[in-house]
Order: C-alpha cells, then sequence, then structure tokens
C-alpha cells in the first residue's frame, strides 16, 4: 500500500522569490511536484503553456468552474487561477507530494476542503528588497508596480494563516529551510508507521 503523499501551499506576495524557491526545491528533492495552475492571465516571456500555467481563456475557465472541476479557484488582480482537483488527488495517492502555488485566498480553500494541508508563507527580508526585485524583473512600469508594493502589504498579512514561515533573504538558507519543512512533514509518526508497517511488525515482535 502507498503512503499518501503530504499536499503544501505555498504563498508569498509577488517578488518575494516563491517560484524560484519552488523550482529549486523541486529540482533538488524526489518524490514531490508543483501543481501547473489554470489561469486566464497573458503569457510571460519566457513561459510556456503546460509548464509553467494552463493558460485559457475566460470562457473555458468559466466552463471548468461550472463542472467543478476545481480543488480551488481565485481573482488574483485582473485575473483568474485555479487548481484541478483530479490531477491532485490522483498525485496524492502515488505517494509524491504536491506544492501548490497560490495565494492567501486559494489557501484558505484548500485548508477547508483538506484539514491536513500543510501551509508555507515566504515574505522578502524587508520592503526595499521587494521593490528591489519587481523592478529588477524589468516586465512590468512603475505604476504596475505601485500596485503591487500595496497588493504585497495586504497579501503578507495572512502569512499568520500559515503553519511555516520563511524569509528569503539569502535564497541558499531559505531553499534549506524549505526543504526542512518537507523532511519533517515526511518524519511525522503517522507518516512513518503507515511506510514501514512491516518493519515495525518484525521488530516489536
Amino acid at each position: 500500500m502507498t503512503t499518501r503523499g503530504n499536499l503544501y501551499t505555498v504563498s508569498a506576495p509577488s517578488g518575494a522569490g516563491k517560484t524560484s524557491l519552488v523550482k529549486a526545491l523541486i529540482e533538488s528533492t524526489p518524490s514531490i511536484q508543483a501543481s501547473i495552475s489554470h489561469t486566464t492571465r497573458n503569457m510571460r516571456p519566457g513561459e510556456q503553456d503546460g509548464v509553467n500555467y494552463h493558460f485559457v481563456s475566460l470562457e473555458h475557465f468559466t466552463s471548468m468552474l461550472e463542472q467543478a472541476a476545481f480543488l480551488e479557484h481565485a481573482q488574483v488582480f485582473d485575473n483568474y487561477y485555479g487548481t484541478s482537483q483530479q490531477w491532485v488527488e490522483e498525485t496524492l495517492a502515488t505517494g509524491t507530494d504536491v506544492i501548490l502555488e497560490i495565494d492567501w485566498q486559494g489557501a484558505q480553500q484548500i485548508r477547508k476542503l483538506m484539514p491536513e494541508t500543510q501551509g508555507i508563507f515566504i515574505l522578502p527580508p524587508s520592503q526595499e528588497a521587494l521593490r528591489e526585485r519587481l523592478t529588477q524583473r524589468g516586465q512590468d512600469d512603475n505604476s504596475i508596480i505601485e500596485r503591487r508594493m500595496r497588493d504585497a502589504h495586504a497579501e503578507m498579512t495572512h502569512y499568520v494563516d500559515a503553519d511555516y514561515l520563511i524569509i528569503n533573504d539569502d535564497f541558499d538558507t531559505a531553499l534549506a529551510e524549505f526543504k526542512a519543512v518537507i523532511i519533517s512533514q515526511r518524519l511525522t509518526q503517522i507518516k512513518q508507521q503507515d511506510r514501514h508497517q512491516h518493519l515495525l511488525h518484525d521488530l516489536l515482535a
């Protein structure tokens, strides 16, 4: 019998480094995948459909919503995002951990439906650092950056809803802390008991 994987929500304000940390974690940690959300926003330079997101029209997204295909969905800025419930359930059943990169609204929806979900929140080391990271992207004009800074403040107030808090000042340190969360969840007594039933039976026989 395969031990069910763990489900994580990872939230952060835009520019905190969430996507880079998740990518580095998945590349260096076995048996963990990031869910690829559906979104109505436009594709950014360097992104690929089906890799970064499933880019869909508003009509297609609405159709999936009517079919109750999403585990969670939310409006962020002027766009919509949603997580396929079928994909998450099937992946967890294989024993693979799943990471959902979503905002605090989506994280709350997930927690209500799946209370065992572990929430992780990533914060920048300062507002100055956040502004610098947003500016260095070179993707948005000043008005959009200012709006993202305002929205970031509102987003960051919800760190209190998470189980784990990581400050992304030094990337390597933040990544090590991220890995520590994943490993600690895999080593809980309940997970280990399920994973090593035969060993425990033999040891205690």
